[in-house]
């Protein structure tokens, strides 16, 4: 009798810390991730500063994180969490209208950032998505945010309890240097001419290192297009585009496609609207 030997074991279930100032919230969101089979609430924290603590004690996955909290803002631990080398990837949880720290959170190191309204399914995916190291929500938010804030927010360094200058652990430099408030969207590439670059800011020469086909897919990434629909504009596969996301990333030195976006947003690749969206 030929044995078909015993069934393979379950992927480990994806490991999340909860960080909120508010109990009801939390208790909301692990109603619903602990509705799911393959995610697991491990911890849940407050303020920053316990979220620091407990990222470091239980290594979870994912943290969803707060970001107006009393004490340690969740800027200042997103930052804490990076720098401190953590395997745990950061989401950071925003209100779109109102909360004007969702910029600074992407470059203090966060992977991506969702909506306090957020869908229960695009919560589920979206940290699904997080722990496998892919995008976390639709690139088009990302771009809206960006479009909203990018010409307020000068530096990092401007909320109150922020990780201030240098990378902030995002692995991108802190320019310090406002963002102009221009339509339209372009690589500023090596042939560009030096009025074409945003006034006040200076070229990085990261860009130098990119081919012009992983220029034009940067370009598409910044102005918010998913891989597939960029493989549609250029006429590439959407395993070419992917292969490309993942060379433009190793060579500009970023964590993923959200900071690759905040990258092309502060060296110029692309401008902010001067009419930034209104919220829904």
């Amino acid at each position: 009798m030929t044995s078909t030997g015993s069934p393979s074991a379950a992927p480990p279930a994806t490991t999340v810390l909860l960080v909120d100032d508010q109990p009801l919230l939390r208790m909301g969101f692990r109603m619903v991730l602990d509705s799911q089979a393959d995610i697991t609430v491990v911890g849940e924290a407050g303020d920053g500063t316990e979220a620091v603590a407990l990222t470091a004690a239980l290594r979870p996955d994912v943290v969803l994180m707060d970001v107006r909290m009393p004490g340690m803002n969740g800027i200042e631990a997103t930052g804490r969490i990076v720098a401190a080398g953590s395997a745990s990837r950061v989401l950071i949880l925003t209100t779109f209208d109102l909360d004007e720290y969702a910029f600074a959170g992407l470059r203090a190191g966060a992977s991506g950032f969702l909506l306090k309204d957020v869908p229960p399914a695009d919560l589920l995916s979206a940290i699904r998505a997080v722990a496998t190291g892919d995008a976390v929500v639709a690139p088009s938010i990302t771009r809206r945010l960006l479009d909203a804030f990018a010409h307020r927010l000068p530096d990092a360094a401007a909320p109150a309890g922020s990780t201030g200058s240098g990378t902030g652990g995002s692995g991108m430099p802190a320019t310090g240097t406002e963002v102009t408030a221009t339509s339209g969207t372009g690589i500023t590439g090596p042939g560009s001419s030096p009025e074409d670059q945003p006034a006040g800011r200076s070229r990085d020469r990261r860009l130098d290192r990119l081919t012009e086909r992983e220029r034009d897919v940067l370009d598409e990434v910044a102005a918010g297009y998913s891989n597939a629909e960029i493989a549609a504009r250029l006429v590439l596969s959407e395993a070419t585009v992917k292969t490309h996301v993942g060379r433009i990333l190793a060579k500009l030195e970023l964590r993923d496609r959200v900071q690759a976006v905040v990258f092309a947003y502060e060296t110029g690749v692309v401008h902010p609207s001067a009419n930034p969206p209104r919220p829904d």
